[in-house]
Parts: C-alpha cells; sequence; structure tokens
C-alpha cells in the first residue's frame, strides 16, 4: 500500500550525501533527484524512501511520534545500516537487538536520527538468516 514515505530537510546537499551514503552500503540507490528532493529504493515497484526541503519554504522539523521503519532481510543488514548511520554522524536511539519475545519471529531493530533529526527503524523479523544469530535467539 506505501508507494514512498518522505522526511524533511534543512539542507539537502548533505543529506544527499548521508542517505547516498547509508543506504549505498546495502546496494541501495537514488532512484530519483529533483531540486527540492530525491528518493531511493531498489526499484519503482517498491516502496520508496524520500528526502525533501519542505514544499511550504518553512524549515523541516522531525514529527513528534514520527518514525520511518524499513525492514531488512538479514540482522547483519540491520547492523550495517545502524553502523553507517551513526559513522555518518546520525544518533543513536537504540542499538541493535531483539525488541520483545525470541524465537522464530523476533523482532530485531536498530534506532537511529539523521542528521535533521528524522528518526529511523531498520528492523529484521525472526532469525535473519544467519545461523550463528538462529543458534544465539533459541538460547
Amino acid at each position: 500500500m506505501i508507494g514512498y514515505t518522505t522526511v524533511g530537510t534543512n539542507d539537502l546537499q548533505r543529506a544527499l550525501a548521508f542517505y547516498d551514503a547509508l543506504f549505498g552500503s546495502v546496494g541501495i540507490s537514488r532512484l530519483i533527484e529533483m531540486p527540492h528532493l530525491a528518493g531511493w529504493g531498489r526499484n519503482w515497484s517498491k516502496p520508496i524512501f524520500g528526502v525533501a526541503k519542505p514544499a511550504d519554504g518553512q524549515p523541516a522539523t522531525p514529527g513528534n511520534g514520527v518514525m520511518i521503519a524499513m525492514g531488512q532481510r538479514t540482522r547483519a543488514r540491520v547492523r550495517t545500516l545502524y553502523d553507517k548511520a551513526l559513522d555518518l554522524g546520525g544518533t543513536d536511539e537504540g542499538a541493535p537487538g531483539v525488541r520483545g519475545a525470541g524465537g522464530s519471529q523476533a523482532f530485531y531493530a536498530a534506532y537511529v536520527r539523521d542528521l535533521d533529526g528524522n528518526k529511523l527503524c531498520f528492523y529484521c523479523v525472526g532469525h535473519g538468516g544467519d545461523d550463528r544469530e538462529r543458534a544465539a535467539a533459541d538460547d
């Protein structure tokens, strides 16, 4: 149902550098760029993540209670995105780990804020295809 999500920025060039490097760390590239926005994704048939300068010309501010969650296939990808976001100057909002019950449907997530304060979640449900993680999650 979701076609795309967008977060605001006050410095588009800085945001482009952040998200190009962040998403590039897991093989996702920019699909669209216009003077006031850009979007990243695997292809046009999947949801796209965008960043934009506000259309009303007012400063961008992060929404209170707003978070964009991006599903990943493996826990390793969750950790890669989390680590890369911090390397790029993002801030920690919750290190990678299982939230709630473990087992075959464990919710493994990490939380960060981007350079403009927008909250992002990277998550994987289940063991994420890693045999070592599968064994640890079963303990």
